[in-house]
């Protein structure tokens, strides 16, 4: 479904009673080519996500307009979906690492410093594009892994200039790799948004061939663990290929993403939905 049309609104004068209508700069998230449910949606060759009436989906090119328009590094892979009733957007991107073992202890006290000690190297990458810094605060929601559903989960209190935003990540185990689920909300509906976020995820499946469960004998397993996940690969495999090295890929994964001004954008982008209806 493709949304491209202008915002009108009507001015009354003060000193008349003739109604003079004035045309508003357009809005860049009304050109995006919007998806809206319910829908089959592809996340690359690896996955698909039904949708339901209330959620909207972009597909890669136009998540990485997105991403740009909200102050994102514009990384190809990524997929976007945005809940037109609540107040939250997510994003999708899948790392191709390998079968990663799920039998590893989470340590959260020294993942939090790893991820506070990765902001110097992000925040250089950042700065080159022109994107406000990000800084890493402290847990909203401790690491945790469900065994049953493969899905490994934490939440993150990210500064953005000078504001606090909240980054819930879910990575989605699967045989060949990771899906990158990155839901960002803000803090007073957070709770009520994960819960939306869970159920909008129901309708994720991994594609034949790819579900965590079909691992074999012979295929490639990753070079770290559930505890890299968090820290974006690069606590494992730093002392082989050093620090930046091997932090360069998830910079540009966007693990850690920014919301430009977030209620008042939401608001912005639900009201090309509501006005098309």
């Amino acid at each position: 479904m493709n949304i491209s049309f202008f915002v009108l609104f009507s001015l009354f004068s003060l000193f008349s009673s003739s109604v003079v209508a004035v045309e508003a700069p357009p809005n860049p998230y009304a050109e995006l080519d919007w998806h809206i449910g319910p829908k089959v949606e592809n996340i690359g060759s690896k996955a698909t996500l039904k949708t339901d009436q209330s959620l909207a989906f972009l597909d890669e090119e136009n998540s990485k307009k997105y991403l740009k328009l909200t102050g994102n590094i514009p990384d190809a892979g990524n997929y976007i979906l945005l809940s037109i009733k609540d107040n939250w957007w997510a994003s999708f991107s899948f790392s191709s690492i390998g079968y990663v073992k799920d039998d590893e202890k989470i340590d959260s006290d020294a993942l939090l410093q790893t991820l506070k000690d990765q902001d110097i190297a992000s925040n250089a990458e950042r700065r080159k594009m022109g994107l406000h810094e990000l800084f890493t605060q402290g847990w909203y929601t401790l690491p945790h892994y469900d065994n049953t559903s493969k899905h490994l989960e934490w939440g993150v209190k990210i500064l953005n200039n000078g504001k606090e935003e909240l980054n819930y990540t879910i990575r989605l185990l699967g045989k060949t790799g990771v899906m990158n689920a990155i839901l960002i909300s803000s803090p007073e509906t957070l709770n009520n948004d994960v819960q939306n976020f869970k159920a909008a995820l129901s309708g994720f499946e991994f594609n034949s061939g790819e579900s965590y469960a079909e691992f074999k004998e012979g295929d490639r397993v990753a070079e770290y663990g559930l505890a890299a996940l968090i820290a974006g690969g690069a606590a494992a495999v730093a002392t082989k290929k050093g620090f930046f090295a091997a932090i360069a890929g998830f910079l540009m994964a966007s693990w850690k993403i920014a919301a430009l001004a977030f209620v008042g954008l939401l608001t912005w982008i639900r009201s090309l939905f509501k006005s098309k209806s």
